[in-house]
């Protein structure tokens, strides 16, 4: 389905449509919370896992999410063993009431949350994904 202002994702690259567009993602390690249901799974999978992720929280409106977007997605075909989830505030506002400032990243490991990082810098992101992987 493509509205107008979005485009069509592959879904068997483990995208599915949120208010922004992500990129192709070779890996299947990168997939989108469109809901509060869908982000409380992917919590669920996260806290039961002990594989590392990170839980990005933004919004379509944020100029400053939509900017590192590109490169969170871009990490995600880099760090192939870290799970990587974009949530939509807006889209799950349930489950995201805490998150006071977008973007936010959440850091996961052994199904823990370790560290936070707010606001966005694709160095910062980087070097805190090499920390977690």
């Amino acid at each position: 389905m493509v509205e107008e202002g979005k485009g069509e994702l592959q879904k068997d690259s483990g995208e599915e449509e949120t208010g922004l567009r992500l990129p192709t993602n070779r890996h299947g390690n990168l997939s989108s919370a469109s809901s509060d249901a869908r982000l409380k799974d992917s919590l669920q999978t996260i806290k039961s896992s002990k594989n590392s992720a990170v839980v990005y929280y933004g919004a379509s409106w944020c100029r400053v999410c939509t900017k590192i977007l590109p490169a969170f997605c871009k990490l995600s075909n880099e760090f192939r063993n870290l799970m990587f989830v974009y949530a939509d505030i807006d889209e799950c506002p349930e489950t995201t009431q805490s998150i006071r400032y977008t973007p936010t990243f959440h850091f996961y490991q052994d199904g823990e949350r370790v560290d936070e990082m707010l606001g966005a810098g694709e160095e910062r992101l980087h070097d805190r994904l090499w920390l977690h992987s």
